[in-house]
């Protein structure tokens, strides 16, 4: 069997015309007839774009392999007898008592209500994504790029002087800000060599930067066509981008002129950060009043992984998130969102051991985020019992982003008298409709029924992820998350037996 796709995907319409497909994902029978419908008719006709998604804009997407082992190769344990982290009293020994809240930071502790994190976006509904994590006391982060989203963007011998939006990105969390979690600012190679980051910490007082080393739906920075062809490729150039072919050239301005120009594509840089590099530069930022300092990491060879947490040990990093295969994005290559990087809980079996070997050593380990398919809250336990300790906080990134979206158009909807059908049973109002609008409304007092639906809708959803998760730790008498441990699982698989016991790695 095959655990790749056929030649069809949802990131591009595109289908097989034949109920038979071979090895290769084309159909059995090809046939110069067909109008091309999968992803070889489309590459005959969109080229070298075709690589990446065509169904962009107002949309998230995410690898469509089916992997051969992922969380689901686990059940979760449970326990009758005794407790541990609270009296073994039946007034104390409940859901309800299962502490949460988890604290990490080197020089300045940060507290989260809920042991999750909002990995890095900056489309789609990000205001609600940003204000929803800030209500339920999680991080949210910035997405890389960010500058490129406003239209008032300046740059002053390529670094930034004007990003007035960037305002907008921090006060969509901050004004719901009730003293948990914390806003993060990514920043990848183009974004600190433009100086986004002493822009930020200058401007707008930015307190916590993340920077990206990748992230496994895109193991190398997408290469965008330069719509604009010649005039936008020279101006992409002139902000500091790689623009391939150069623009710039004689020859280039000669096929402007005569109208041959070839495309143009604008790349950012492939990390190329070390120890030394990045030690001095955290150094830096810190000196202009940064405070926390995190790392976004790939699944890529355990050699790299090891790489990036002593470099995070040698730089004082407060947390890494390791993205794991089968997470989503918003723009990056069709099959390397299939085809590269370890799935999430193998790679998370390497980081454990690999922190184990550090602390051995005597390193001081940051905080560890899990990223990377993970939507609900048997995963999200999973994912931290399987760290045996090393694990703080799960991110959530495009399930959460699906709540900000579906709680802003279902309270649209709600507000212009058009109740979905399926929710008519609860109410008519945003009030009755919105059931943990309640605990906002605790939080915050009454201004909590104005809040916007979107951001509720990513409260609500953590919330679930929250009690769900108080369920499974109180099943195993762990009235603490911390003290989930790979005891808490039960491998259903040879491969599942194989990650517990260490020997996975062994092939």
């Amino acid at each position: 069997m095959s655990y790749s796709p056929k030649l069809t995907s949802n990131f591009n319409d595109t289908k097989n015309r034949s109920n038979i497909v071979s090895c290769s994902g084309m159909c059995s029978f090809c046939t110069e007839d067909c109008l091309g419908t999968c992803e070889l008719g489309l590459a005959a006709v969109r080229g070298s774009q075709t690589v990446y998604p065509t169904n962009t804009g107002a949309n998230q997407v995410a690898s469509e392999k089916d992997y051969p082992i992922d969380y689901s190769h686990f059940n979760i344990n449970g326990h009758c007898f005794g407790t541990h982290g609270v009296r073994p009293n039946y007034e104390d020994a409940t859901i309800y008592n299962v502490k949460l809240e988890r604290r990490y930071g080197r020089d300045n502790e940060v507290k989260i209500a809920l042991p999750f994190m909002l990995p890095a976006v900056i489309k789609l509904n990000w205001k609600d994504y940003f204000a929803g994590a800030a209500m339920a006391g999680v991080c949210a982060v910035i997405g890389e790029g960010c500058p490129s989203k406003d239209p008032n963007l300046e740059y002053t011998d390529g670094k930034i002087t004007k990003f007035e939006m960037l305002g907008e990105m921090f006060d969509a969390f901050n004004k719901y800000y009730r003293g948990y979690g914390q806003i993060i600012l990514q920043c990848n190679v183009e974004d600190d060599m433009q100086g986004l980051p002493e822009y930020a910490i200058k401007n707008h007082g930015c307190e916590a930067i993340e920077f990206k080393f990748g992230q496994s739906a895109k193991g190398v920075q997408p290469a965008r066509i330069c719509k604009g062809g010649y005039e936008e490729a020279l101006k992409k150039q002139a902000s500091g981008l790689i623009v391939r072919p150069d623009p710039s050239t004689p020859e280039m301005k000669k096929k402007f002129e005569e109208g041959c120009c070839p495309n143009f594509y604008a790349y950012d840089r492939l990390p190329l950060w070390d120890t030394k590099f990045m030690v001095n530069r955290v150094k830096e930022l810190k000196a202009m009043g940064l405070k926390n300092v995190y790392f976004k990491m790939a699944g890529y060879a355990p050699k790299d992984l090891e790489t990036v947490l002593r470099i995070a040990a040698m730089a004082g990093v407060d947390m890494v998130t390791f993205d794991g295969a089968g997470g989503g994005s918003g723009y990056s290559p069709n099959k390397m969102m299939n085809e590269w990087a370890y799935p999430t809980v193998c790679m998370e079996v390497a980081v454990a051991d690999i922190v184990n070997k550090l602390e051995d050593e005597g390193l001081e380990m940051p905080a560890i985020t899990i990223t990377g398919g993970i939507a609900t809250e048997d995963q999200a336990y999973k994912a931290i019992a399987l760290g045996d300790g090393h694990v703080t906080a799960i991110g959530l990134c495009r399930a959460s982003m699906a709540a900000a979206m579906s709680g802003k158009k279902i309270g649209d909807m709600i507000k212009t008298g058009d109740v979905p059908a399926r929710y008519k049973q609860y109410g008519n109002t945003v009030q009755e409709i919105f059931a943990d609008l309640a605990d906002l409304r605790y939080i915050y007092g009454k201004e909590a029924d104005n809040f916007p639906t979107g951001a509720v809708g990513v409260f609500s959803y953590l919330n679930k992820m929250a009690f769900g998760l108080q369920h499974f730790a109180a099943l195993n008498r762990k009235f603490d998350i911390e003290l989930a441990d790979s005891s808490d699982l039960i491998p259903l698989t040879r491969d599942a037996r194989d990650l517990l016991n260490g020997e996975w790695f062994d092939f």
